[in-house]
Protein backbone atom coordinates (compact mmCIF):
# COMPACT_ATOMS: atom_id res chain seq x y z
CA UNK A 1 0.00 0.00 0.00
CA UNK A 2 1.33 3.48 -0.80
CA UNK A 3 -0.09 6.46 0.65
CA UNK A 4 0.17 10.11 -1.53
CA UNK A 5 -0.79 13.22 0.00
CA UNK A 6 -4.24 12.98 -1.07
CA UNK A 7 -4.31 9.14 -2.26
CA UNK A 8 -4.32 6.09 -1.19
CA UNK A 9 -3.03 3.37 -3.69
CA UNK A 10 -3.41 -0.28 -2.97
CA UNK A 11 -3.53 -3.49 -5.26
CA UNK A 12 -6.52 -4.04 -7.39
CA UNK A 13 -8.47 -7.66 -6.01
CA UNK A 14 -11.42 -9.34 -7.06
CA UNK A 15 -13.25 -7.02 -4.20
CA UNK A 16 -12.52 -4.13 -6.58
CA UNK A 17 -15.24 -5.60 -9.63
CA UNK A 18 -17.92 -3.34 -9.51
CA UNK A 19 -15.54 0.12 -9.12
CA UNK A 20 -13.17 -1.76 -11.96
CA UNK A 21 -16.42 -2.33 -14.60
CA UNK A 22 -18.07 0.83 -13.51
CA UNK A 23 -14.65 2.75 -14.91
CA UNK A 24 -14.50 0.68 -17.72
CA UNK A 25 -18.33 1.42 -18.55
CA UNK A 26 -17.96 5.15 -19.12
CA UNK A 27 -17.52 6.00 -22.72
CA UNK A 28 -15.63 8.79 -22.18
CA UNK A 29 -12.80 6.30 -19.84
CA UNK A 30 -13.13 3.55 -22.50
CA UNK A 31 -12.52 5.34 -25.79
CA UNK A 32 -9.07 4.87 -25.24
CA UNK A 33 -9.02 1.73 -22.84
CA UNK A 34 -12.13 -0.58 -23.65
CA UNK A 35 -15.35 -1.61 -21.43
CA UNK A 36 -15.23 -4.81 -19.70
CA UNK A 37 -18.44 -6.96 -19.35
CA UNK A 38 -18.26 -8.07 -15.64
CA UNK A 39 -16.97 -11.78 -17.00
CA UNK A 40 -14.31 -10.41 -19.04
CA UNK A 41 -13.40 -7.89 -15.78
CA UNK A 42 -13.30 -10.86 -13.21
CA UNK A 43 -10.92 -12.30 -16.15
CA UNK A 44 -8.70 -9.72 -15.69
CA UNK A 45 -8.66 -8.76 -12.00
CA UNK A 46 -7.57 -12.13 -11.66
CA UNK A 47 -4.85 -11.44 -14.02
CA UNK A 48 -3.98 -8.48 -12.24
CA UNK A 49 -3.81 -10.70 -8.63
CA UNK A 50 -1.61 -12.98 -10.52
CA UNK A 51 0.97 -10.66 -11.53
CA UNK A 52 1.27 -9.05 -7.86
CA UNK A 53 1.82 -12.92 -6.68
CA UNK A 54 4.53 -13.37 -9.40
CA UNK A 55 6.23 -10.47 -10.24
CA UNK A 56 6.06 -8.74 -6.53
CA UNK A 57 3.86 -5.43 -8.80
CA UNK A 58 0.91 -4.91 -10.92
CA UNK A 59 -2.02 -2.45 -11.22
CA UNK A 60 -3.67 -0.61 -8.24
CA UNK A 61 -6.64 1.03 -7.21
CA UNK A 62 -6.73 4.51 -6.49
CA UNK A 63 -8.88 5.74 -3.21
CA UNK A 64 -9.44 9.14 -1.95
CA UNK A 65 -7.84 9.20 1.42
CA UNK A 66 -10.42 11.53 2.12
CA UNK A 67 -13.42 9.27 1.76
CA UNK A 68 -11.81 5.90 0.25
CA UNK A 69 -13.77 6.80 -3.31
CA UNK A 70 -12.88 4.88 -5.59
CA UNK A 71 -11.35 6.94 -8.21
CA UNK A 72 -9.42 4.63 -10.80
CA UNK A 73 -6.42 2.13 -11.12
CA UNK A 74 -2.92 2.91 -11.64
CA UNK A 75 0.16 1.10 -11.45
CA UNK A 76 2.87 -1.14 -13.12
CA UNK A 77 1.67 -3.89 -15.42
CA UNK A 78 4.24 -6.34 -16.99
CA UNK A 79 3.57 -6.82 -20.79
CA UNK A 80 5.10 -10.15 -21.81
CA UNK A 81 4.87 -9.40 -25.33
CA UNK A 82 6.80 -6.67 -25.00
CA UNK A 83 9.38 -7.83 -22.32
CA UNK A 84 8.19 -4.54 -20.43
CA UNK A 85 6.93 -2.85 -17.25
CA UNK A 86 4.58 -0.05 -18.24
CA UNK A 87 3.01 2.84 -16.05
CA UNK A 88 -0.40 2.62 -16.87
CA UNK A 89 -3.24 5.29 -15.42
CA UNK A 90 -6.69 5.44 -15.95
CA UNK A 91 -9.30 7.40 -14.06
CA UNK A 92 -13.21 8.47 -13.49
CA UNK A 93 -14.21 11.30 -15.69
CA UNK A 94 -14.92 13.18 -12.14
CA UNK A 95 -11.36 12.45 -11.11
CA UNK A 96 -10.02 14.12 -14.29
CA UNK A 97 -8.37 17.76 -13.66
CA UNK A 98 -7.38 17.25 -10.35
CA UNK A 99 -3.99 15.95 -10.81
CA UNK A 100 -4.24 12.34 -9.25
CA UNK A 101 -3.15 10.54 -12.06
CA UNK A 102 0.16 12.02 -12.09
CA UNK A 103 -0.04 12.00 -8.64
CA UNK A 104 -0.57 8.44 -8.41
CA UNK A 105 1.74 7.18 -11.42
CA UNK A 106 4.48 9.45 -10.02
CA UNK A 107 4.12 7.31 -6.80
CA UNK A 108 3.90 4.09 -8.62
CA UNK A 109 7.23 5.14 -10.35
CA UNK A 110 9.36 5.40 -7.68
CA UNK A 111 8.15 2.58 -5.86
CA UNK A 112 8.90 0.62 -9.03
CA UNK A 113 12.71 2.06 -9.47
CA UNK A 114 12.96 1.40 -5.75
CA UNK A 115 12.08 -1.90 -6.33
CA UNK A 116 12.53 -3.49 -9.86
CA UNK A 117 15.60 -4.27 -12.02
CA UNK A 118 14.06 -2.34 -14.83
CA UNK A 119 16.26 -0.07 -16.96
CA UNK A 120 13.16 1.96 -17.84
CA UNK A 121 8.99 2.31 -17.70
CA UNK A 122 6.60 2.31 -20.86
CA UNK A 123 3.34 4.12 -20.77
CA UNK A 124 1.30 3.14 -23.83
CA UNK A 125 -0.72 5.80 -25.31
CA UNK A 126 -3.56 5.83 -27.47
CA UNK A 127 -3.24 8.63 -30.44
CA UNK A 128 -5.20 11.01 -29.36
CA UNK A 129 -5.41 10.52 -25.79
CA UNK A 130 -3.96 14.06 -25.49
CA UNK A 131 -4.57 13.96 -21.43
CA UNK A 132 -2.72 10.59 -20.92
CA UNK A 133 0.12 12.24 -22.95
CA UNK A 134 -0.04 15.40 -21.01
CA UNK A 135 0.24 13.40 -17.90
CA UNK A 136 3.33 10.92 -19.19
CA UNK A 137 5.02 14.13 -20.41
CA UNK A 138 4.46 15.98 -16.83
CA UNK A 139 6.05 12.65 -15.31
CA UNK A 140 9.20 12.62 -17.43
CA UNK A 141 8.43 10.30 -20.57
CA UNK A 142 8.79 10.73 -23.51
CA UNK A 143 8.00 9.02 -27.01
CA UNK A 144 10.47 6.05 -27.55
CA UNK A 145 8.47 4.32 -30.84
CA UNK A 146 5.42 3.35 -32.56
CA UNK A 147 3.82 -0.24 -31.51
CA UNK A 148 0.35 -2.23 -31.41
CA UNK A 149 -1.32 -3.12 -28.37
CA UNK A 150 -4.68 -5.27 -29.10
CA UNK A 151 -4.19 -4.72 -32.24
CA UNK A 152 -4.64 -0.72 -31.74
CA UNK A 153 -1.60 1.69 -32.50
CA UNK A 154 0.01 3.09 -29.57
CA UNK A 155 2.89 5.49 -28.81
CA UNK A 156 4.93 3.83 -26.55
CA UNK A 157 6.38 6.59 -23.63
CA UNK A 158 9.54 5.89 -21.58
CA UNK A 159 11.26 7.10 -18.49
CA UNK A 160 14.75 5.69 -18.04
CA UNK A 161 15.51 4.74 -14.29
CA UNK A 162 17.03 8.01 -13.12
Amino acid sequence: MITTRRLLLRPLTQADLAAFVALHADERVNRFVGAFTEERARQRLAEIEGQWAERGHGLGAVELRSTGEFVGRCGLNHWAPFDEVEAGWTLRAEAWGHGYATEAARAWIEWGFARLDVPYLTAMIHPGNAASAAVARRLGFAPRREDELFGKPVTVYALDRP
